[in-house]
């Protein structure tokens, strides 16, 4: 969409356009008069691009879609484009409750160029909290000046022209980047690279010896799995280490995924923040382990390879940690020598690659443009933000303007601050907050376990 800067006062800016904001926006685009405008500094909307593989598929059921949680009936729901498509006897067909990824995608774009609130290729440079009425007071806006309103910078990614926007409240909705470890950082990103980037870089892996797969997780079993599916026809050594205990199943019994409920939410909001730190390293395999269905594919891979007595240059090894990486130069060519220690058996050995891929994960790191808002916001011991039970940032002064945080929270919230399958849940909340009354219910017995004692 277009947009005309410092001609109006918005009641919300989001910040990012994810699975998670874009939801919003179309929950706010459909049932409120909330005046709201989204910024994203891509071009268009594009999901974990790098690893939209052929036959991957979301690890949450369809109805996990941007808006059905929150409203079934909403025209933005994975069913209606199906409709559009003219896609749902097929879908029907299908008999899949978990669709594929790069299907999500494709829905989720197709949700983009239908919502008009929000704006591709901008990127926020920063954000600061105003109560000099001088630049707003020709809006006609009823603002106190005790409280004030934030003024969000803005660079068109194309022309690099700045602009301004004025908005009430915010959503930082920019999610995760992926993490490459400190020993890996400074090297060749043509030679080592994150599994984020795994599409991008396939014609590399192609053309390559050896490839070390370095993580644990859905995301390095699925790398894996594509990378051993082409072994047969490029040759290439292939490793695959992790520090975890195992390649162990993702937990996914019935009960089990009840802790990414609301009330499971609400559960750990309750507990200390110390309990919390202690517990979500425990909780890893609820969100990091790895499908059973990939495991399954994997195996059968193997076994497939290995018949006659085949032995395909192919090495899984659990609880092996990648202390330091270093560049060995060859002369015509170049590889990399990985100190490796197998952390149970305390005994450490180097192994030499062509290629790394790190699947090492995700961090949320604070924003450049929060560096204006960064004495008004409270934080903890650990630098982290504090959020309250509403998904709003904890301000050191007491105003009413509101900044909300989106899959940021998972120190404070939990387990399901990243699942999609809460998105609708959240935005709910913050809804019915910007709203000032309940567009969206929001039920309060959604399991059949009790999380605690009352």
């Amino acid at each position: 969409m277009s947009t005309s800067p410092g001609n109006s006062m918005y009641d919300v800016i989001g910040i990012g356009i994810g699975p998670f904001n874009l939801g919003l926006a179309a929950l706010l685009e459909e049932s409120t008069e909330v005046k709201a405008l989204f910024f994203e500094q891509k071009p268009h909307f594009e999901w974990h691009g790098g690893l939209l593989i052929e036959d991957t598929t979301l690890q949450v059921p369809f109805l996990a879609d941007l808006v059905t949680m929150a409203n079934p009936k909403s025209r933005f729901s994975f069913l209606n484009y199906l409709h559009e498509h003219e896609r749902l006897y097929k879908f029907y067909f299908l008999e899949r409750f978990h669709i594929p990824r790069r299907e999500y995608n494709h829905y989720c774009k197709w949700v983009s160029e239908q919502v008009t609130n929000c704006c591709f290729g901008r990127k926020v440079t920063a954000i600061h909290w105003q109560t000099d009425l001088t630049e707003v007071n020709e809006f006609e806006v009823n603002l106190d000046s005790q409280n004030g309103y934030f003024k969000v910078e803005t660079k068109n990614m194309e022309t690099e022209e700045v602009d301004y926007y004025y908005t009430r409240h915010l959503v930082i909705g920019i999610g995760s980047v992926p993490y490459i470890p400190g020993s890996m950082a400074d090297l060749s990103r043509e030679d080592i690279f994150h599994s984020a980037e795994f599409l991008q870089n396939r014609e590399r892996l192609r053309q390559s010896d050896s490839i070390t797969v370095v993580g644990s997780g859905q995301s390095a079993a699925e790398v894996f799995l594509e990378l051993l599916k082409e072994q047969h026809i490029y040759h290439y050594q292939l490793d695959w280490f992790t520090r975890s205990r195992g390649f162990f199943p993702m937990e996914y019994s019935k009960l089990g995924l009840e802790h990414f409920s609301p009330d499971y939410t609400d559960y750990f909001y309750r507990l200390t923040q110390g309990k919390k730190d202690e517990q979500l390293p425990k909780q890893d395999l609820l969100y990091k382990g790895i499908s059973a269905a990939t495991i399954a594919d994997i195996y059968d891979a193997l076994y497939e390879y290995s018949v006659g007595g085949e032995t395909p240059p192919v090495r899984l090894l659990a609880k092996t940690e990648v202390a330091d990486v270093k560049e060995i130069n060859l002369g015509t060519s170049t590889k990399y020598q990985l100190l490796c220690k197998q952390w149970e058996q305390g005994q450490t050995f180097t192994h030499e690659s062509e290629v790394v891929v790190a699947a090492t994960g995700y961090q949320h790191p604070i924003p450049k443009f929060l560096s204006g808002l960064h004495m008004l916001i409270e934080w903890d011991e650990k630098g982290r933000y504090i959020v309250e039970e509403n998904y709003q940032l904890k301000l050191t002064d007491d105003i009413a303007n509101k900044i909300f945080i989106q899959n940021g929270e998972m120190h404070t919230h939990g387990v399901g601050a990243p699942d999609l399958g809460l998105g609708a849940y959240r935005n709910s909340r913050i809804i019915n907050q910007l709203a000032n009354r309940e567009v969206y219910p929001v039920s309060k017995r959604n399991v059949f376990q009790q999380f605690g004692v009352s």
